[in-house]
């Protein structure tokens, strides 16, 4: 290796000078170059050596040199000189130092394989390797070697013409999905330039144009010798759309029935001009009749075949850009299939009668091939769980000699549609192969550059030395998603398994994560509809320090909302799989025309696992809660709400005719707390159990998560009561991009021993967690007066319906319904209630539930009545779309949420105006 790069130098400095000689050569005036008669090198003439070589030496390599005169005397520069030196292992005599490469049948070797390297490059179109003697004074022969290279062509332009259909950036997306490169300064490659032909016919074809011609042209580009442009050119022809589909040779089957199972080339349709139905596209044809015959062996005739299509020109549109056709499908149908015996072979470890429950069909049942596939699924799943992952199995179909005749299970094409149409009966073996067992040598993770190994292992469901559960490392995969830590883990990219080389039956995996941030640091100013203006600081982290661990510190001062607030939670105490953590905040909120609550307290929170994705918990919390600024309408009977709404008042403001009118209603007076100051100490302790699978925190897609909890409050304090709740949240994974979510709640809550519910422990709805059309705190029983002020309920009802789309990386367009109501003591869910409006005796009455502005005269001294005008919805609705989208700054999910509302009777905004129809919300977070 010494000796090579001592030789570097002197090499490269010569291919140097020869290029650069001849470049000068070639640039001079012909008749001013000098005839070359002596031994050259590219037409250089070859200078006599410093030194001589011994005189009674054999030959020497004297010189070498790269020409480039096949392709105008010089190198495109897509390849350096270097470079092509890096592949010839052939050096020359060093003349000024006396070292002399002898030139021998070793040296002609090094010559030969120089040669296979340098075409092995695929950088040249031709390569020859020339010697020629030069004579010293001495006589002593020196051999003049010459590398003669022409380079390939190198694409300095790609460009497409003939349609505009042709989008270059998704072409390019699928050149390189397949593996394909045709880069600008890449070298001519006729077999790329053929593949990129197809798919580009392909791409059209998709599109509907499947007599697309595409050819190409290669043309030079000035500025350097070598340099082409490359263009493909595109006759798309008529787009092909299916006017109708006919399905030939079928009898059994309808062809209502067949066409249903066709996803792809449908015939067109009454919305075909925003679905884009309609279209043929022959590359995915195999797609519709492999659908087609599923549905047939779904039903028992496993012999069905599905053969080529026929197409039918209809007609042609009079600019000849549009070809209608009828798409014929042929369909060979077979007799239909009864089960009779049904067994299994090659199973060893897992016994027949423990399989067998796993599919569903009993002898004398219709052939089903999708419930023979569940069940397979289930039994991979069962091998999986006890280390048998390479396990496979498949349904090996016998029908009966009596219906096919003498070659059991091999029923000819051309015969099928001519067996017998009563039903037949298969004999079905699955026959199993089920490999080895496997154990777990090495678990390792790569990419967690925050996290801690140890919090990732101790979500791991199988441990290094125990049998390889498949099962498990898929529930270990889903517990890591859970954390939120990372980019979504899916088990086929992110978990490698190896066979260790030198063990038997082991394995070793690899995880690869991708970290994500899960912390939030802001602070800054702003303002807002409920908070006002407001400053903030605060830090949340749920992998604090990379040990998993939760830490909330937050600061928020406001002209309507303040939030202290320092929480820690440990997900894994004293390295033990249980929880602890604590919470210590001074809140105030107010809500806008109703009240303000202000409570300082804590919490502490302990759980334990009862299950692999369940836990117990037990919460208590310490809370000492005011409630202030209480709005005068709940005081003055003559506010009859204005356009502005109520003013808002104290307590300390309060006149003694206004407190004697909330004395009149014992229970409104003991709600309000206005008997004990508007204070109130709340002491509860909280035992809940949490069965949770949903995949990700932020982004769903599927599983499932229930919740049971139950509030006691007395345990100390002045406040008692029960407050039971139960939630369920599923999620079922449509498609790749799709999603289905939904939500069910039911909430009750009761004093006992005398207490009475302080009005902020009442049940209400409405918000962006609940139902989104409708203001914070605005659905519930109301006043007596029916002022609009909702005064809460004792139970409520909730239903969420969200369907999800992801558009584009962390952006999802929901489709969305909300529904719920809340009932007070001694009321019952309903489907209907009463529409009402408050009557103004004695003074004049222009009040209209849905009415914007309410004019009446505040001087007046009037009494009130409730009308009944009607009936309309106890269920409060919302319904719309909502764009949610990821900030991986602030890490969490904003949402613009727009939202009709269409069962809105009886609710008042917080402006205490009847709510809108529509309306538009900025929100953060997620319903459920």
């Amino acid at each position: 290796m010494n000796r090579l790069w001592a030789w570097w130098p002197a090499v490269a400095l010569a291919t140097v000078l020869v290029a650069s000689s001849v470049a000068s050569a070639q640039t001079a005036n012909p008749a001013e170059t000098p005839a070359t008669t002596g031994p050259n090198i590219c037409g250089v003439p070859v200078p006599p050596p410093a030194n001589l070589p011994p005189d009674d030496s054999g030959p020497v390599v004297y010189f070498m040199g790269l020409c480039f005169d096949k392709q105008g005397g010089s190198s495109t520069g897509a390849v350096e000189n270097e470079t092509y030196l890096y592949y010839i292992h052939l050096r020359p005599s060093l003349a000024s130092q006396n070292q002399w490469v002898p030139f021998d049948e070793e040296t002609r070797n090094t010559i030969v394989a120089d040669f296979t390297r340098l075409w092995d490059t695929n950088f040249l179109d031709d390569l020859s390797v020339e010697s020629e003697d030069y004579t010293f004074t001495n006589g002593v022969v020196g051999k003049l070697v010459t590398y003669h290279m022409e380079e390939r062509e190198r694409i300095k332009i790609v460009d497409y013409d003939g349609s505009d259909q042709v989008e270059r950036t998704k072409i390019d997306e699928q050149l390189q999905a397949m593996g394909i490169s045709l880069r600008l300064d890449s070298f001519r490659d006729d077999a790329t330039i053929r593949r990129v032909e197809g798919v580009i016919r392909s791409f059209m074809a998709d599109k509907g144009y499947n007599d697309t011609e595409v050819t190409h042209s290669v043309t030079p580009v000035a500025g350097g010798p070598k340099l082409i442009n490359v263009t493909f050119h595109v006759n798309e022809g008529p787009k092909i759309k299916i006017k109708r589909i006919n399905f030939i040779g079928n009898t059994a089957v309808s062809d209502r029935a067949l066409r249903k199972q066709i996803k792809v080339n449908k015939a067109q349709g009454m919305f075909s001009l925003f679905t884009r139905r309609g279209t043929y596209k022959s590359d995915r044809y195999e797609e519709d009749a492999e659908r087609v015959g599923q549905y047939y062996r779904n039903n028992g005739y496993i012999q069905a075949r599905i053969g080529a299509p026929e197409i039918t020109v209809i007609r042609d549109s009079e600019d000849k850009k549009t070809r209608w056709v009828e798409l014929g499908i042929p369909v060979n149908e077979g007799p239909r299939f009864r089960v009779g015996d049904f067994e299994f072979a090659g199973n060893t470890v897992v016994k027949g009668e423990l399989l067998r429950a796993y599919f569903d069909l009993e002898r004398g049942d219709i052939y089903n091939e999708e419930v023979i596939r569940k069940g397979l699924e289930s039994a991979r799943e069962i091998y999986g769980a006890v280390g048998y992952w390479e396990f496979t199995g498949y349904p090996d179909q016998i029908p009966r000699a009596s219906v096919v005749g003498n070659e059991p299970g091999q029923v000819p094409f051309a015969l099928a549609a001519t067996l017998p149409s009563s039903d037949g009966t298969v004999d079905v073996t699955i026959r199993l192969q089920e490999g080895e067992q496997y154990f777990v040598n090495r678990i390792t993770f790569v990419g967690n550059t925050t996290t801690r190994d140890n919090v990732i292992r101790r979500e791991m469901q199988l441990g290094e030395g125990g049998v390889f559960n498949s099962e498990s490392l898929k529930y270990s995969v889903r517990r890591l998603n859970q954390l939120g830590y990372f980019k979504e883990l899916e088990e086929q990219e992110a978990v490698e398994v190896t066979k260790v080389a030198d063990k038997e039956n082991v394995v070793d995996l690899k995880l690869k994560l991708e970290e994500q941030n899960r912390n939030q640091i802001s602070f800054g100013a702003g303002v807002s509809q409920f908070e006002g203006f407001f400053g903030q600081l605060s830090f949340q982290t749920a992998n604090f320090l990379g040990r998993g661990e939760s830490l909330t510190v937050s600061m928020q001062a406001g002209s309507r909302s303040q939030n202290y607030q320092v929480g820690f939670t440990e997900p894994f105490l004293f390295d033990r799989n249980m929880t602890a953590g604590f919470d210590i905040h001074k809140r105030t909120l107010q809500y806008v025309g109703q009240f303000t609550q202000a409570s300082t307290g804590g919490s502490a929170t302990f759980g334990m696992p009862m299950g692999i994705f369940s836990r117990m918990f037990v919460n208590y919390s310490l809370e000492n809660v005011r409630v202030r600024d209480l709005n005068e309408a709940f005081f003055d009977s003559s506010c009859l709400f204005l356009e502005r709404g109520c003013a808002e008042v104290t307590l300390t403001d309060l006149s003694a005719s206004q407190a004697l009118l909330v004395q009149q209603n014992p229970f409104l007076f003991d709600s309000l707390l206005i008997g004990q100051s508007g204070k109130r100490t709340v002491s509860k302790i909280t035992p809940s159990f949490v069965h949770d699978t949903v995949d990700h925190p932020i982004f769903p897609n599927r599983g499932k998560r229930f919740t049971l909890s139950l509030d006691v409050a007395g345990v100390g304090g002045n406040t008692k009561y029960l407050r039971p709740r139960i939630e369920g949240v599923w999620f079922k994974e449509l498609s790749a991009r799709t999603s289905f979510g939904l939500r069910g709640q039911v909430e009750y809550i009761r004093p006992y021993g005398g207490s009475t519910l302080p009005i902020f422990e009442k049940l209400y709805l409405g918000g962006e967690y609940t139902i989104r059309g409708y203001d914070i705190r605005t659905i519930g029983p109301s006043d007596a007066t029916n002022r609009g002020l909702v005064l809460g309920g004792n139970k409520s009802m909730l239903l969420n319906a969200e369907y999800l789309i992801s558009i584009a990386g962390p952006v999802r367009l929901i489709l969305f319904y909300d529904a719920g109501q809340v009932r007070d003591i001694g009321e019952r869910f309903a489907m209907k209630e009463d529409l009402t409006e408050t009557e103004i005796l004695d003074g004049p009455l222009l009040r209209d539930p849905f009415a914007q502005v309410q004019l009446v005269d505040p001087n007046a001294s009037s009494r009130t009545n409730t009308v009944v005008l009607g009936e309309t919805s106890a269920f409060k609705t919302s319904t719309g779309a909502e764009i949610r989208f990821f900030m991986p700054v602030l890490n969490v999910p904003f949402r613009l949420i727009f939202a009709l509302n269409p069962q809105r009777g009886n609710v008042l905004d917080n402006r205490l105006q009847p709510v809108k129809n529509f309306t538009f919300k900025f929100a953060v977070g997620s319903t459920f």
